[in-house]
């Protein structure tokens, strides 16, 4: 497994968006959020300067096509939801969350992929809820709702944004050990140095590296 992870952003961006309502929810029904749709040339005009900007992604010697973010995140979101409303809805908001903190949208991407299969409905047995799964006291304190959508999406981007924050400084693993953290908190990885000896940890790290490689090469084509 190839344990390094995307080097930090460095430099910020803002992607233009408009309001669109009526994302269907479980059940067929139908409920108004002020969710995003971004413009698609812009978008892959300031991805272009975006990603290009951070160079090596993962430590694999490759760059990301910036020009094909949005069409590789909405095939894989695709490849598990149906919907094609909602798959356009999570990637422009992976797309969004991604320029507001600064964090990889292939990563981000990743981590949903793992926690919920891009199920805007997904929720667990331990109570995380949504596309990112926040835990409700987890929310709270990052100042977002878990139960909206976009909410849960910027929260759950926040809180990745932390922890990458947290272990900018830990060598070559540092993005790993903060993808560990999302999982397992931040207080464990500090405990055993790195990512915990929990099994479902150390799977989660190994998910979302894979996802997170497919989706690199998907964008190489």
């Amino acid at each position: 497994m190839d344990r390094r992870f995307l080097h930090k952003r460095k430099k910020k961006s803002s992607l233009p968006y408009r309001i669109i309502k009526n994302i269907k929810t479980k059940g067929g029904k139908q409920r108004d959020y002020s969710t995003l749709r971004c413009v698609l040339k812009k978008v892959k005009t300031i991805l272009a300067t975006f990603l290009v900007s951070v160079g090596v992604l993962f430590g694999s010697g490759q760059t990301t096509e910036a020009a094909d973010a949005y069409s590789v995140i909405y095939s894989d979101v695709a490849s598990y939801n149906g919907d094609a409303v909602e798959c356009d809805w999570i990637t422009n908001a992976i797309l969004y969350a991604s320029g507001a903190y600064q964090v990889d949208p292939f990563l981000i991407t990743a981590v949903m992929q793992t926690e919920s299969g891009f199920n805007l409905n997904a929720y667990s047995p331990a109570g995380a809820v949504g596309l990112m799964q926040l835990m409700p006291g987890t929310a709270s304190g990052l100042g977002v709702d878990p139960y909206d959508p976009f909410g849960n999406v910027l929260g759950g981007t926040m809180y990745l944004r932390i922890q990458l924050d947290n272990f900018a400084g830990w060598g070559a693993y540092a993005v790993t050990d903060a993808v560990a953290a999302y999982n397992a908190g931040p207080n464990a990885v500090y405990q055993y140095n790195g990512v915990p000896p929990y099994s479902e940890t150390q799977n989660y790290v190994i998910q979302v590296n894979n996802a997170y490689q497919n989706l690199l090469n998907m964008s190489c084509y």
